[in-house]
């Protein structure tokens, strides 16, 4: 009989008080990893279940693109939210140096991101995405609940009221309030009447509550108010900022104007150009200039932020 050597009864001691601590048997454990099969990647990763879930609504075999594409961006939003999540965690005890490894790792799934959306814009049958996407109406892009929950997450609300009313926004109003104001319903309005779309009332419907409870939970843990909680020293270290500057810069500046491009590949006749998006009305939502979102305005300068989103926009358009 082989013997047992001394580094696995030290592990098996410490599993033994492992669950002795829960009241649980080990023996009995041991006895069922006797009998378990070996894991699998396929179970594991649930490749089969995760294959299963493409369900194109049209015969157009670019549609199989689309839905992938987003599927594959909703991961990313997952990825980015569970970092915020730990970082929100930590509030009280945080440090640079995580603070700042967390940051790395959301810039780098949204620089992976905007780089991979060449797919969306050039990866498509310019007539198959017209044809398809006219069936998948209302639906839109726009109603990404995880992307809002990111932006929610990022920083104080009253950076997410639209522009043009933040001067009408008090301190001191509730959440509920402020959310009648945010700045995406510009982007989800009919441009004759200014009437919410069916596609804005439906991602209302569906997620302004849980969207409002959220931002009222995450009112002095965003990423914003962990930092501001930080030491004065803690707060001017360079690649904290450096990380911080280019978050601000990936969703507010980047990730809108691959979309902007986008819309400008595909969607070139009119009133069609607004139905193709499920209603959103891309000319004035997408491009930052008009927005002016910016999760840190205190980390950037006043030209800064007066020019915010026109480098990008000169870049997209030497792209071309």
């Amino acid at each position: 009989m082989t013997k047992v050597n001394d580094d696995i009864l030290a592990l098996i001691q410490q599993l033994d008080e492992k669950y002795k601590a829960s009241g649980q048997d080990l023996k009995a454990y041991l006895e069922g990893l006797l009998h378990a099969n070996y894991l699998n990647y396929w179970d594991y990763v649930e490749v089969d279940t995760l294959l299963s879930l493409q369900k194109p609504r049209t015969p157009i075999k670019d549609e199989m693109i689309f839905i992938i594409y987003h599927q594959i961006t909703e991961l990313y939003f997952k990825l980015t939210l569970h970092e915020m999540e730990q970082i929100a965690a930590l509030k009280s005890t945080i440090t640079v140096s995580f603070f700042t490894e967390r940051l790395k790792r959301i810039n780098a799934y949204f620089r992976n991101l905007t780089r991979s959306f060449e797919i969306m814009v050039d990866g498509m049958d310019h007539k198959q995405f017209l044809q398809f996407r006219m069936s998948l109406l209302p639906a839109s892009g726009f109603q990404s609940a995880q992307y809002r929950m990111i932006e929610i997450c990022a920083t104080h609300f009253n950076n997410l009221v639209d522009k043009n009313h933040r001067n009408q926004i008090k301190a001191d109003d509730s959440i509920a309030k402020k959310f009648e104001y945010i700045y995406w319903q510009a982007g989800a309005t009919e441009l004759a009447t200014g009437k919410k779309t069916l596609t804005l009332t439906q991602f209302e419907d569906k997620y302004a509550g849980q969207l409002i409870r959220l931002a009222q939970a995450y009112e002095s843990k965003n990423m914003l108010a962990v930092y501001e909680s930080m030491s004065a020293s803690d707060q001017q270290d360079e690649a904290l900022l450096a990380q911080m500057r280019q978050f601000d810069l990936n969703v507010n500046v980047n990730w809108p104007l691959v979309h902007y491009k986008s819309a400008v590949r595909y969607l070139q006749r009119d009133p069609e150009d607004i139905a193709a998006t499920g209603g959103t009305n891309w000319q004035k939502y997408l491009p930052p200039r008009f927005q002016k979102r910016i999760f840190y305005p205190t980390l950037w300068s006043e030209q800064e932020i007066e020019e915010w989103g026109k480098q990008g926009i000169i870049d997209l358009l030497n792209s071309k």
